[in-house]
């Protein structure tokens, strides 16, 4: 309930930030560019605590000030930051101002009310309704442009205005109390002030918010930490592949004479049974398809992202070319799926197509929509307009699943993957396993090794989508994804090798799944986060964190299994 913009158009958003839930409002702060403004008034909002619809709002309000609620604003396609001094004389410069503050009872001051020594009321809100805006331009000197706007801060207030329609701008702070009762005036008012800015170019100008999150030094630290894991598993893999099967294999080229060769041993038993089709083969197929549209569609994301397309300045630009990708990778996936199905000896591939284009889209779609109906019932402004859904399911059903039927027709065609040995008859007994080539230890022990490599990653990603902090650090992410991928590959070759030694020849869901496991990682890390370091309340919120965490975790379990 804060000042309205009389009858000025609506900005449009893109598909990225629609599916994100962000929604840009025309404001009725008006500025006219190098004209000082001081204490103008923007409207004067009156609350009549008896009457019940009022002191709904004013309830709401102070709600949102107890929360924390963040006001965002944009100038010229630039985020309006607050910038105030942390511990160890740094500049943090925060995106969004808060609503308001709050006093506790015993007069402990909560959030932002540290910055004045005016508010010290117990039991009482303090409202910033007003604020002083330092917008700062460059002039370009070569062309006949004009200025260019390169940054704009500025610095909440909190005023009681004795005289609303004529306000001054000084004195008291605008105190409400909790107990508060009979009428609450609350006057909006704004100052605005121009500088000139030599030194920052405007290409240059999103550097000072970036600057100010100090995250490079643990991210480096994390890379280390990455590459020595992946270190470890190369060294591990490659002595595994040079020394044991080198030796073995020497071994087997040295037998000529047939009555040697009964003494087999290890993982050379189990040759005529390692090429069995897995049980439930129709649905490994299928996820392999779609975590193969997944990956592509990951690395695709992540490579324009380094190169800079998809930067924080361009709203909404990440999640909307991820969702194009997605949509136009439905071939790889068909392919994939229809080439491995093929090779399991499966017959039914009307039904490997549909599951394909249908199961682990559905399942994301299904959620999505859910929480969609959770948003709408909490009249929530980032629930997805009826329009936009549509328009996904369009995307998904008109170009999606037609290039997964292409894709899964060149697979089919093609002819199955050839296998070098022959399958036997009658399966093998799998003798007595230790407990660390058992399967469920085994695919535990798989997950831990990649989860190691992203988690402190992982950290940034859930603040950035949580805690409405930038991530812009694409390069990192980049890294951390290909070490990801390296170190899955090769947790997985290990404990694959380690069971075909005890001659457990089951090996294709387990290295799907032991890779894979690393998701349930993230899952029990966003639970960890979700108590440790949100204060989230209420039943709907709490549902819409982990209905959009369960889309995250399938994802990753696609991704990396």
């Amino acid at each position: 309930d804060f000042c309205q913009a009389e009858g000025k158009k609506r900005p449009s958003e893109n598909l990225g930030q629609v599916l994100f839930g962000e929604r840009i409002e025309p404001s009725p702060y008006r500025f006219t560019f190098n004209k000082k403004e001081t204490c103008k008034s923007v409207c004067t909002k009156t609350y009549d605590t008896t009457k019940p619809e009022d002191k709904q709002k004013l309830d709401f309000l102070k709600k949102s000030m107890l929360l924390n609620y963040q006001h965002h604003w944009i100038v010229d396609n630039m985020p309006v930051t607050w910038c105030y001094d942390v511990e160890d004389g740094q500049r943090f410069c925060n995106p969004g101002f808060p609503i308001g503050c709050y006093i506790t009872e015993d007069g402990r001051p909560k959030d932002a009310c540290v910055i004045n020594s005016e508010f010290h009321e117990k039991d009482t809100f303090y409202i910033f309704n007003h604020v002083d805006i330092k917008i700062y331009y460059h002039v370009v000197e070569n062309e006949a442009l004009g200025a260019r706007l390169v940054a704009a801060k500025l610095e909440p207030k909190s005023y009681k205005h004795t005289h609303p329609d004529n306000p001054d701008c000084s004195g008291v702070p605008m105190d409400i109390s909790n107990k508060a009762s009979g009428e609450v005036k609350i006057a909006y008012t704004y100052s605005v002030t121009f500088h000139e800015e030599k030194s920052i170019r405007w290409a240059s100008r999103w550097d000072y918010i970036l600057e100010s999150m100090p995250h490079t030094h643990i991210q480096w630290f994390s890379i280390m930490n990455s590459l020595v894991i992946v270190l470890f598993l190369s060294g591990m893999v490659a002595m595994i592949m040079l020394r044991t099967l080198h030796k073995d294999i020497a071994r087997y080229n040295q037998m000529d004479s047939t009555e040697d060769a009964q003494e087999e041993f290890g993982w050379k038993l189990v040759h005529g049974d390692i090429f069995r089709p897995p049980r439930k083969g129709m649905l490994l197929s299928v996820f392999l398809g779609s975590g193969t549209q997944i990956l592509i569609m990951t690395f695709v994301t992540l490579f324009f992202a380094c190169l800079g397309f998809l930067s924080p300045a361009n709203r909404g630009a990440l999640m909307t070319c991820a969702v194009v990708l997605w949509v136009l990778l439905g071939t790889p996936a068909g392919y994939v799926a229809a080439r491995f199905y093929k090779s399991f000896g499966g017959e039914k591939w009307k039904t490997n197509v549909l599951l394909t284009s249908f199961l682990c889209p559905g399942i994301v779609f299904a959620d999505f929509f859910i929480m969609n109906l959770i948003l709408w019932g909490e009249g929530s402004s980032a629930a997805i307009p009826f329009g936009t859904l549509v328009a996904i399911l369009a995307l998904w059903f008109c170009i999606s699943v037609p290039l997964t039927f292409i894709g899964a027709y060149f697979g089919f065609k093609k002819n199955a993957i050839e296998h070098p040995v022959r399958t036997n008859q009658i399966p093998r007994q799998i003798p007595e396993q230790s407990f660390y080539t058992k399967p469920l230890p085994g695919i535990i022990m798989g997950g831990i090794l990649p989860f190691g490599c992203i988690f402190i990653q992982l950290f940034f990603i859930l603040n950035s989508i949580w805690s409405h902090q930038m991530y812009y650090m694409f390069g990192f992410l980049f890294l951390v994804f290909i070490i990801l991928v390296i170190t899955c590959s090769e947790a997985t070759i290990l404990l694959c090798y380690f069971h075909l030694c005890a001659e457990d020849y089951h090996w294709q869901w387990r290295s799907f799944l032991t890779s894979g496991f690393t998701a349930v990682y993230f899952l029990i890390y966003a639970i960890h986060y979700f108590f440790s370091k949100l204060q989230i309340t209420g039943t709907a919120s709490t549902i819409l964190y982990f209905g959009y965490t369960m889309i995250m975790v399938l994802i990753f379990f696609l991704f990396t299994g």
